[in-house]
Parts: structure tokens; sequence; C-alpha cells
């Protein structure tokens, strides 16, 4: 069984992750930590900082805020432990500091948990291969009212799919409003819609003359960010250290 420290707790993916466990034999969280120290649905303790976390535990999940992840990684690194780190919109600094702690410890690194939305990842560089040349290139994505960035990281992370499949300078384009000129080919562009509860939508169009294609993905529950946080903490709980992400989760889906 692997013992699982949830850092971010008392948010709504923490929520989502300490009920999986409940149900789960192969996994236990055996302490949390956020800013909110009480929790009546928890029966582990919860610290409001992880450094006063005196528990032991096999690897950290962290779904909390950008501002949180240098002190829960510099933690990682302290006791090292493996992290899987789920927060989004992270500044340069932030990844550069995990990139070092993964030179000493395990960590998994992905802008979204779901194993099926990369597996879209995966599909929308083989179909940006064969459909580019004669197509343009368009990421709509679609968030409840409550998330703070735009556009999603997933969003940037399909267009990054995209991106790598193309042999030219791409520009992600991101408002049109003030622009009054004709689209380039070698544009990327990324819109944003947020409102009410939507839990995560992401659709890529690649558009041409005569056709449209398009690959999308409908997140139903944070349930599946939730299943996909724990088959990541399996994975790096084993694993040597190293930065990883959920490609090398599905990678032997897509061998030969």
């Amino acid at each position: 069984m692997y013992k699982i420290l949830m850092h971010g707790c008392c948010g709504a993916m923490g929520h989502a992750i300490c009920r999986m466990c409940r149900d789960n034999e192969d996994f236990t969280v055996v302490a949390g930590v956020d800013k909110i120290t009480e929790c009546e649905e928890y029966s582990f303790p919860i610290f409001a900082s992880p450094d006063e976390c005196d528990v032991d535990f096999d690897v950290i999940i962290d779904f909390s805020n950008k501002s949180a992840v240098d002190a829960v990684t510099k933690f990682a690194m302290a006791k090292g432990k493996p992290i899987v780190c789920c927060t989004t919109a992270l500044s340069d600094e932030t990844v550069a500091l995990l990139k070092e702690a993964s030179e000493v410890i395990p960590v998994f690194k992905s802008a979204n948990m779901s194993v099926g939305i990369n597996v879209m990842v995966e599909l929308v560089r083989q179909a940006t291969k064969a459909l580019y040349k004669d197509s343009d290139i368009e990421i709509i994505e679609a968030h409840h009212h409550r998330k703070l960035d735009a556009p999603s990281g997933t969003a940037i992370m399909i267009a990054d799919a995209a991106k790598s499949a193309i042999d030219e300078d791409v520009e992600y384009v991101y408002d049109r409003h003030s622009v009054n000129e004709a689209r380039k080919h070698n544009q990327i562009g990324i819109s944003s819609i947020r409102g009410g509860n939507i839990v995560g939508e992401h659709e890529i169009m690649f558009i041409g003359d005569e056709e449209t294609v398009s690959i999308s993905h409908s997140a139903k529950t944070r349930d599946v960010f939730a299943r996909g946080s724990l088959t990541a903490a399996a994975f790096v709980a084993d694993a040597k250290p190293g930065m990883y992400d959920m490609s090398n989760v599905i990678a032997k889906a897509f061998e030969d």
C-alpha cells in the first residue's frame, strides 16, 4: 500500500483524491497539508506547512496553488521522497526548481492528470504531422468560472504537442479582437471559455478548405484527475530520480 501525503488536501481535487483513497486498498492518505488545518471529513492530521509534517509517507501528491509548490518541492528534496506535481500556471523559477529536484528524487509533473487527455495529446502530434500543411489549427478550452488561469495548462500542453510536430516557427494567438489582419498559417489560436461548473473540455480543430478534423476530450467529474494522480503516484513511488509525466505511463499503449 502506498502512503500518500496530500498537499492541498482541502481543495476540490484534494477532497476527490482523499475520497478515492478511502475506497482503494492500494492507497491511503496518512497526512495532509493545507492552510485549512481542520476538516471533519478527514481522520488524518493536517499540517499548515510541509515542514511541520512528522508522519512517514511514501509519496507526495500536490494539488495546491502555484505559490505553495516551491516549499513542498524543497521539502520533498529534504526528505528524499517522490512528488507528483499537479499544480498548473507555475513560474519559470518553480519549473527550474522541479527540474533541479528531479536530479535527486523522482518528480512527476503534468498539466493534466487524465490518462485520456494524455492519449489525446499523442493523437494531436500524429494528426498535426498529417494535417498541418493544409489546415489551420485552433484550440478551444472551457472550464468552471472559478478557474483563475487562462488559457488552461492543458490547452498549452495540446498546443505544444502540435507545435512539436511542425517544422517551422509557430505563434500562439490568444486574442484576435484587436488584430485587423488575415490569419497567418503558422498560428495556433487558443480560446478560453469560463462558466458554470464545467470540469474541463478541450478541443483542437484542424480546419482545411474542404474538411475539418476535430479531436476533443471532456472530463465529466474530477475523479478522472484523481484517478490519474494515483496512477502517477504508484508509478513515481518506485521510479529512479528523474522528471516524468503521463507520457511515460501511456507509452506502452503507443509502442509498435
